[in-house]
């Protein structure tokens, strides 16, 4: 079926082909810190895009412009809120977690509650611990911060918050979700006629695929996150809004959030020689609320959120991450999972022919 003579003009525009791969690679890399901002600002547009389509034709606000307008204030002033929320309650567990791991150095009365290996590496590194818990630049730093926001933007060399921050990327998010249509079609009209039905077919399954993975998975990951804030706080563990926070984080990519589990064993020992309460008991219900958010995941979460659509191998997905990372930096990190998306749906579609099979199948039902 794939069987095709190798000819030797086939040969150089193979080969012509691969250069040119190499070429913009190249070039991309090259310029990447002029080019991160158009980038951030694409991965920005495609996902408020929904939104401002939303603002404009259900809540009738006239005109495209005021729309996005609208949006961002909306976004930004969300986005406000949950830092003002959240970021004091962390600091506070935070400066809790150094005074109970210093008290637990200076005081063995609850040894017998945590287990041996724990109280062994906690009694090893006890003065690298209690330097860092003892250390307030990193409460302090985030205090200070949380009324100096637009100072530390324009002072920091952190080209990541610079850039997410800078008045560039909004001129480019501006523009792009102004004409979010024009442009995201205008990309076929840049091949010949013949071969504009190949790739309109192969960028609807591209979006199909990046609809399911980044706004599904996104909204089950959100939901994780809360899931687990409100259970360890119910079962008063320690670190509660953050470890919720990190398993969120982590659940984007599926099945990742397991190395969550890591700190939870930690948090319960330091917890157990704090409290004097039987370490065992502690875990046991850390792991009943990640045994109910995984049952709550997997029975309502992902069938109801995602649906039938099969998202990323998540082995695949650290793979892109890592490859295209390692190509193109940050840059690379940003379109590692359309480019790693389109790969997939081209092998799909042309080479095993599962994808024309399928919407043959859906045509016909």
């Amino acid at each position: 079926m794939l069987e095709k003579t190798i000819t030797f003009d086939r040969f150089v525009r193979g080969m012509l082909t691969t250069l040119l791969i190499g070429a913009i690679l190249f070039v991309v890399n090259y310029l990447s810190n002029v080019l991160l901002p158009f980038f951030i600002a694409w991965l920005l547009a495609y996902m408020l895009y929904p939104i401002v389509v939303f603002v404009q034709n259900k809540l009738h606000v006239p005109g495209r412009a005021l729309s996005i307008i609208v949006t961002l204030v909306f976004v930004l002033s969300v986005i406000g809120g949950i830092i003002y929320l959240i970021i004091p309650p962390m600091i506070e567990q935070f400066e809790k977690l150094g005074d109970l791991v210093t008290r637990y150095l200076h005081q063995t009365t609850n040894i017998n509650n945590i287990p041996l290996a724990v109280h062994r590496w906690l009694t090893e590194n006890s003065d690298e611990i209690q330097q860092f818990f003892q250390n307030k630049e990193v409460s302090e730093a985030i205090r200070n911060a949380m009324p100096k926001v637009f100072a530390v933007i324009t002072e920091t060399a952190n080209i990541i918050i610079s850039i997410i921050a800078s008045l560039v990327t909004l001129i480019y998010l501006f523009f792009i979700l102004l004409d979010y249509e024009v442009l995201s079609q205008g990309f076929i009209h840049m091949f010949p006629k013949k071969n504009r039905p190949f790739w309109r077919s192969l960028m609807d399954d591209v979006e199909r695929q990046l609809d399911s993975y980044i706004r599904g998975q996104g909204l089950v990951a959100l939901s994780i996150g809360i899931l687990f804030c409100i259970g360890f706080t119910i079962i008063g563990f320690p670190m509660a809004i953050g470890l919720g926070i990190l398993m969120g984080l982590l659940s984007l990519v599926p099945y990742v959030h397991g190395f969550g589990l890591i700190p939870i064993v930690l948090l319960a020992g330091l917890k157990a020689a704090d409290t004097g309460q039987n370490f065992w008991v502690i875990l046991l219900s850390a792991l009943a609320v990640f045994a109910i958010v995984q049952l709550i995941t997997d029975m309502v979460l992902t069938p109801k959120i995602m649906g039938k659509a099969m998202g990323l191998n998540p082995a695949i997905l650290l793979l892109s991450l890592s490859v295209w990372g390692a190509l193109l930096g940050f840059i690379g990190l940003i379109i590692a999972l359309p480019l790693t998306t389109l790969l997939i749906a081209y092998y799909k579609r042309y080479v095993t022919k599962e994808g024309g099979e399928e919407e043959l199948k859906e045509s016909k039902e």
